[in-house]
């Protein structure tokens, strides 16, 4: 059964990133992001949002990290750790340079000036997401690991990012470690799950 489903999140997965290769993307999805994000996401003054630079075809999340840093937010990036799911966040300020990292995934620089911070909001991408909350990621499954630990230490929001095209008509198969997002915002929409 695990097997099974194991198979049909990867077929899904190779279906959404071929669907997801073919939209046609506009300038102004950014900003309508960032607008949806800050008219249903209230954060408490000085939250630490944890977020993500985009890579390839992803939602542009640059947006919303400038409009995050403009209301006092701090920001940080998912570093990926040696032998461990768990992901770490190191402060992003955007005069700072980012450097690529495993799976070509840009963060600040790694040195004995990093400031690691734990976060209070996680913007986590997506592949596809459902009606329910569940998201369909990459399959490495660092932001189920990251976000199962840091509840053990405190209330966290968990937010999936993706374009409204990303939206599955089905229920998409959930294994349990898989965590369920709190919201789901895209370019058009913000869809509240908790």
């Amino acid at each position: 059964m695990v097997n099974d489903l194991k198979t049909k999140k990867e077929v899904l997965r190779a279906e959404a990133k071929r669907a997801r290769g073919l939209l046609s993307l506009s300038s102004g999805e950014s900003e309508a992001l960032a607008t949806n994000f800050f008219d249903s996401i209230i954060p408490k003054k000085k939250s630490i949002i944890a977020a993500y630079w985009p890579k390839g075809r992803e939602l542009d999340t640059h947006h919303l990290i400038d409009e995050c840093l403009k209301r006092g937010h701090k920001v940080a990036l998912p570093v990926i750790q040696k032998d461990s799911r768990i992901l770490k966040f190191a402060r992003y300020k955007n005069d700072k340079d980012l450097v690529l990292g495993q799976y070509d995934i840009c963060h600040p620089e790694i040195n004995w000036k990093t400031k690691w911070l734990n976060p209070d909001i996680f913007i986590v991408p997506l592949l596809a997401f459902d009606r329910r909350g569940s998201r369909l990621g990459y399959g490495g499954g660092y932001y189920d690991a990251t976000l199962e630990d840091s509840r053990k230490n405190k209330d966290v929001l968990a937010v999936g990012i993706g374009y409204a095209q990303q939206a599955c008509l089905f229920n998409l198969p959930k294994e349990d470690h898989d965590i369920r997002m709190d919201w789901i915002i895209t370019q058009q929409a913000a869809y509240d799950h908790r």
